[in-house]
């Protein structure tokens, strides 16, 4: 599996606090914080600097805070003589990065070489095909559609994700993309310093996936929910990286704003589940919200090394993607599951060479990553929020259960590849 390396870790810490009640607040003052911030106090979520600047921020509809405070105010806030909400767990901020292979296209098609290269010698030492000679992929893109959107079967599918909220919490959105022109587009930073305009090209690239247009002006469609209500909640800088803090209000913002679908192609290589993604997944259901995270691509499968999947995927309340390839195969750096609990791999997408937005001039690019797996089952949980009604734990059973299933292992692959409804 090879070394991991410590986490990065910002100084700050995540507080998890009980369920004891709207009305239960913490005694900030008892550990000399004065500075707090709530979310109810912001119309469209926690600023970015209300978030550096306070001592604490609490996340409302989490009951979680990022609070800034030495050890020993934090074990005031810990005590269990402590008057009003209890504490739960405390656990150093985290920072999180854009989960993704490849960010050229040129190391794109050269990983595809090499797989392919692999592929051919293992057909010439016998593994069960004629030797040298290459089957042809199952998915090819075609002047219809991407391969991705043909393998989960979105161009049959009769539904749109209309009246859907999608909120895709990642690195921004190309606000001015001409495939997005009419769309029902909300935005908001929540990264210091930067409007939540993609200065990066990761949020563009998943937030076609998940809901770019049917029938794109140039080029073969790429979106799946082409009718749902974008929600874009920038958590990651155009660097590419983020915060425990900016994410969790990004979490908070879309259950807020009633987003049935929650897509994250973000993470850190932390074997263990990270409590606060926990308690966010779980009271982000209980309010009908299903948070979909990217498994992670700490894996090089043709090495031998299979990786594992990072927080906060690997969250028992969070939904974990793996990458599949055109054969419908693992991509060689999809992570796969561990046997502690949450860290399962429970669905998966197509990962591999996927084509879609990117910020102007660019328009269209294609890269590889468990990230671009993750919109493309958050896009198809949208299809069937808006077929069934369901939400929440009824959506990911929904997900699982209609998901194809696949003849490789579940510890890769979960409950197979998802599809949408038809």
């Amino acid at each position: 599996m090879g070394a991991v390396t410590p986490p990065q870790t910002t100084g700050r810490q995540i507080v998890v606090l009980a369920d004891d009640g709207d009305d239960a607040g913490v005694d900030w003052g008892r550990a000399g914080i004065s500075a707090v911030a709530d979310s109810r106090d912001f119309s469209s979520g926690v600023t970015p600097d209300a978030l550096q600047d306070s001592q604490a921020t609490v996340f409302s509809q989490l009951g979680i805070a990022v609070v800034s405070a030495d050890p020993s105010q934090m074990a005031l806030l810990q005590a269990a003589d402590a008057p009003g909400r209890r504490v739960l767990s405390v656990s150093p901020e985290l920072v999180h990065h854009v989960l993704q292979d490849v960010l050229e296209y040129t190391r794109a098609y050269r990983d595809g070489v090499d797989d392919l290269a692999e592929r051919v010698l293992h057909a010439a030492e016998g593994d069960g095909h004629a030797a040298g000679v290459m089957a042809a992929p199952l998915f090819e893109d075609n002047a219809q559609a991407t391969w991705g959107i043909q393998a989960v079967h979105a161009d049959s599918s009769p539904h749109s994700g209309r009246g859907v909220g999608v909120a895709v919490l990642d690195t921004g959105f190309d606000l001015e993309h001409p495939d997005f022109a009419g769309r029902t587009v909300t935005a908001q930073s929540f990264v210091p310093g930067e409007q939540a305009q993609d200065g990066h090209g990761h949020g563009t690239h998943c937030i076609g996936t998940s809901c770019g247009p049917r029938s794109p002006s140039t080029g073969p469609r790429y979106g799946i929910a082409y009718e749902a209500d974008i929600f874009v909640g920038k958590v990651l800088s155009n660097a590419g990286s983020g915060t425990d803090g900016g994410i969790l209000a990004g979490i908070d913002w879309a259950v807020a704003n009633g987003c049935p679908v929650i897509s994250m192609s973000l993470g850190a290589d932390v074997m263990q589940a990270h409590p606060p993604y926990s308690a966010a997944g779980a009271r982000a259901l209980e309010k009908g919200s299903l948070i979909i995270a990217a498994a992670g691509n700490n894996a090089d499968r043709r090495a031998g090394r299979m990786g594992f999947v990072g927080a906060p995927a690997n969250s028992p309340e969070i939904m974990a993607v793996g990458a599949l390839d055109q054969q419908l195969e693992m991509a060689f750096f999809s992570a796969r599951s561990l046997p502690a609990r949450g860290g399962q791999v429970d669905i998966a997408g197509p990962g591999f060479q996927v084509t879609s937005s990117w910020p102007m001039p660019t328009r269209y690019r294609s890269i590889s990553g468990t990230s671009m797996a993750t919109p493309h089952v958050a896009g198809v949980a949208a299809l069937w929020c808006e077929a069934t009604g369901r939400r929440g734990l009824e959506l990911w059973a929904t997900l699982c259960q209609e998901a194809d299933r696949l003849m490789q292992p579940s510890v890769d692959v979960g409950s197979g590849l998802c599809l949408a409804p038809q």
